[in-house]
């Protein structure tokens, strides 16, 4: 644990509601740092950033929002032993692996490829135990019973078809579409795994959220112009934004009924501020009444990522779902050839 984040812990309180006294020692501190603007007078919001971390999205158990010493210690000692387990030379003489009918994808990569954050993350000098913070509890709330009716109805409507019957019942991220998850938002919400990496481009007039995963560009538009009509659905929605002083306001609308967490009626309104010289605060909000029971949101920090960010040049969609459909056919004449032979015995 670096020393910073050691004088965070050291004075970090685990009370609910209470402000910690690091959370009052990196504002004095933060006083001396100027928050730096663009030609128009608006906060800065440009650069690379990233909004991985070893805290999750929804909080566990019976835990508190905020986590003790000996947890975040625990957390990322146990973090750092298993990179350093993963990071071992693989034995030339091992066997081959154990056959699996589903694979997940801790079995296809090599842990060189994960990024699970360097820490938990840390808003106001607390340790936040679910970056949801927004009902209490730190969880997404339960879903009202017409959003469980539409889920029920897609979920009869597919099981008509086989999981490799057509392109468009393989998840959106496979076929090149969009994120795994919900990196891009909105909400933008990190993977957990890699790639929640982020540059920000700013204008008086848009700000440009280039997300590593699939390479999503999200154009968000400065002012109060025309919103899409209701049938006009972008992935990552109809997005329009205002400065609040020194706070960036978005709403979203329109969101794709496709992508995670989204309904016709979900409206995501986020906020992005400077918090210090090496992190924007990201904040959200949820409201969808015909699906959650109430509202729900949360706070992320953004930090400052020191490298490049590469173009994910995602390739599934162009020739590996051909092969994995190409497959599912292949097998469906073997079974029925096996049938034909059964059938002739």
């Amino acid at each position: 644990m670096n020393k910073r984040m050691a004088m965070v812990f050291l004075c970090v309180t685990a009370a609910p509601g209470v402000v910690s006294t690091a959370a009052a020692q990196n504002r004095a501190s933060d006083a001396e740092w100027e928050v730096p603007r663009t030609p128009a007078g608006h906060p800065d919001l440009q650069g690379i950033w990233t909004n991985q971390s070893m805290t999750p999205t929804q909080r566990r158990g019976d835990q508190g929002p905020v986590y003790t010493l000996e947890q975040v210690t625990e957390i990322e000692q146990g973090y750092a032993d298993r990179e350093a387990s993963a990071a071992q030379a693989s034995d030339p003489d091992r066997g081959a692996p154990e056959a699996k009918r589903t694979i997940s994808v801790a079995d296809s990569y090599n842990d060189v490829y994960f990024q699970r954050g360097n820490g938990v993350a840390v808003v106001y000098g607390e340790p936040r135990a679910s970056l949801i913070t927004v009902p209490s509890n730190g969880r997404i709330p339960a879903l009202t019973s017409e959003a469980q009716a539409r889920r029920a109805e897609r979920r009869e409507s597919r099981s008509q078809f086989g999981q490799y019957d057509h392109p468009e019942l393989r998840p959106l991220a496979e076929r090149c579409l969009t994120s795994y998850g919900s990196p891009a938002g909105p909400p933008m919400l990190p993977t957990g795994l890699y790639n929640s990496n982020y540059i920000i481009v700013q204008t008086p007039d848009y700000l440009m959220i280039m997300t590593e995963m699939v390479h999503d560009a999200r154009i968000i538009r400065i002012g109060d112009g025309p919103r899409l009509p209701p049938h006009i659905r972008p992935w990552m929605g109809d997005s329009w934004g205002h400065w609040e002083g020194d706070v960036l306001v978005v709403e979203t609308t329109n969101i794709h009924p496709l992508q995670p967490y989204s309904s016709p009626d979900m409206k995501v309104t986020e906020r992005f501020s400077r918090m210090r010289e090496d992190a924007i605060l990201y904040e959200f909000m949820v409201d969808d009444p015909s699906t959650y029971t109430e509202p729900w949101g949360g706070q992320i920090p953004m930090t400052t990522m020191p490298d490049q960010m590469y173009e994910y040049a995602c390739q599934e969609g162009n020739y590996a779902l051909s092969a994995v459909l190409s497959g599912a056919r292949y097998q469906e004449r073997l079974e029925a050839e096996e049938a034909n032979d059964a059938r002739r015995d």
